[in-house]
Formats: structure tokens, C-alpha cells, sequence
């Protein structure tokens, strides 16, 4: 019995070996294009706070930004799908997490309640949860390396 559940196990992991990262990067591609293209039509959930978040930009207006923004989001997505465009998509949404972590420094008064670091508002946990997102990008940029070397 302990040698057929060695076998499943171990066939378990080859398969999360083998669709692990290529789920990553489709799962990217998804919230990226989805969460992106909602900007430019007004139907983010994130509208109100990256519009406070990008007021004090001396060029360019909120609603500029939302849709300017919105795309960019998009378009990470969409070269998260290929693997040659992998290092463009990673580089982009690095760029991208700086702004998205804006709002902690500028509007703690949005992110925090009470302005006390330890307890966020929704919008703050809506900000934190991109640490996965750098995460898992720091991992497929990692694997690109990896790769490289062979």
C-alpha cells in the first residue's frame, strides 16, 4: 500500500511540475487583461483609489491615467501568455507594482484604519495581495534564468 502512495504522490508532483508555471503565467494573463480592461470603461472597483492615488502627478489627468493605466495593465497580460515576451511582462509589471503600493505611502488614511499599520481597510489588503504577485513573478523570471543557462 505505502509504495502506491509513493507512486501517486510522485505523479502528482510531475504534473504540478509540469503545468505549474505555465498555469502561472495563463493566470497572470487573466487578471491582468481582465482587471486592466475594466479601467478604461470605468468598471473597476480600484477607480476611486488610483485616481486619488494619481492626482498629485504634475501632467496628465485622473481619467487619462485610469485608462493609460488600464491598458498597460492589459498588455502585461497579454505578454504574460507568450514565453518570449515573459522578460517584457515581468519588467512592466514591476514598474506597475511600484504605483500599486502608492497609496500605502500617500493615503494611509485609504489603506489603514485609524492610520495604525497593523490594521488595513480593504483597500490596503487589495494593495498588500500584490506581494503574491511579485512573488510569482520573481519565480517565472527566476525559471527564466534558469533556462538560460542551459
Amino acid at each position: 500500500m505505502g509504495q502506491k502512495i509513493k507512486k501517486i504522490d510522485e505523479n502528482i508532483w510531475k504534473v504540478m511540475h509540469k503545468i505549474g508555471k505555465p498555469c502561472l503565467r495563463i493566470s497572470f494573463a487573466i487578471v491582468f487583461i481582465w482587471f486592466g480592461l475594466l479601467k478604461p470603461f470605468g468598471l473597476s472597483p480600484a477607480e476611486g483609489l488610483l485616481r486619488e492615488t494619481v492626482t498629485w502627478l504634475p501632467f496628465g489627468s485622473p481619467d487619462n491615467w485610469l485608462i493609460i493605466i488600464g491598458y498597460w495593465e492589459a498588455c502585461i497580460g497579454v505578454l504574460f501568455l507568450f514565453k518570449k515576451t515573459l522578460r517584457i511582462a515581468i519588467a512592466l509589471l514591476f514598474l506597475q507594482m511600484v504605483g500599486t503600493f502608492m497609496p500605502l505611502i500617500f493615503l494611509p488614511e485609504v489603506t489603514f484604519q485609524n492610520n495604525n499599520i497593523l490594521t488595513l481597510t480593504m483597500e490596503g489588503q487589495y494593495i498588500i495581495k500584490n506581494v503574491f504577485i511579485i512573488s510569482a513573478a520573481l519565480v517565472l523570471g527566476g525559471d527564466l534564468y534558469k533556462s538560460s543557462k542551459k
